[in-house]
């Protein structure tokens, strides 16, 4: 578990900014009666399972960051009303960054096209989050970065465009600086789950395995993270 006495103090003031930005975020919907939900949804027709939202995912042309909301039918997913899953596409990540080795048969995007999945942010019907999660490289069709290369595409997942939320695109922004230090054990805890599970399933493409679906999990609530850090620089 993450203790966040014992980080950098700028990064606890990264994190305090953007806690500062996710509760403007909030504030400014709630004005209008909307949330960071609706906002995504806003123009795109009948929300129905498993379509992606908006229609194209969200893609920022200069960070190369993306992301997209969906739901799964309800007993697949129970209590959500849907999850965001984010990620950086190769132009945007550090040049040291490669993918994972892998001698399985299916093929992975490769070149310009290649992604890494970040993290998923499971959401509520009143718009707010509720859970940060991992996934194995089947459900979302990504290529697998270590734990070490996904940690260090972190800081670089931006969206720095109005649409089509400019509040969403500013709040998931936010949203991956204020839980940092949890996603980054949650990536960690990852790559632990898949080897283990290698280890115990010898014959099978671990990164295919069906039964293999979210690899790390962790509730979480913004206003205690936010007073968390907020003690911690006290």
């Amino acid at each position: 578990m993450i203790t966040l006495q014992e980080l950098p103090r700028d990064e606890l003031e990264t994190m305090v900014a953007a806690g500062a930005e996710v509760l403007e975020c909030y504030r400014v919907l709630v004005k209008s009666g909307d949330n960071i939900v609706r906002e995504v949804l806003r123009g795109q027709g009948t929300f129905t399972q498993w379509d992606h939202y908006p229609k194209g995912d969200a893609y920022d042309h200069e960070t190369h960051s993306q992301y997209f909301y969906h739901a799964h039918p309800t007993e697949l997913r129970g209590g959500e009303h849907g999850h965001f899953h984010t990620f950086l596409r190769a132009k945007g990540m550090p040049k040291d960054a490669a993918p994972a080795p892998y001698d399985g048969k299916v093929e992975w995007p490769g070149g310009g096209d290649a992604l890494s999945h970040l993290i998923g942010i499971s959401m509520d019907a009143k718009g707010y989050p509720t859970t940060l999660f991992s996934t194995n490289r089947w459900v979302t069709g990504e290529t697998w970065y270590a734990a070490r290369d996904v940690c260090a595409m972190l800081d670089r997942f931006v969206i720095d465009h109005a649409r089509p939320s400019w509040p969403t695109n500013r709040w998931i922004t936010a949203m991956l600086r204020l839980f940092g230090p949890q996603i980054r054990e949650l990536v960690a805890a990852r790559d632990d789950t898949v080897a283990a599970w290698r280890e115990e399933h010898p014959n099978r493409d671990v990164f295919e395995d069906r039964e293999l679906e979210i690899t790390s999990r962790l509730d979480i609530s913004v206003d205690d993270q936010i007073a968390g850090v907020r003690a911690a620089l006290e």
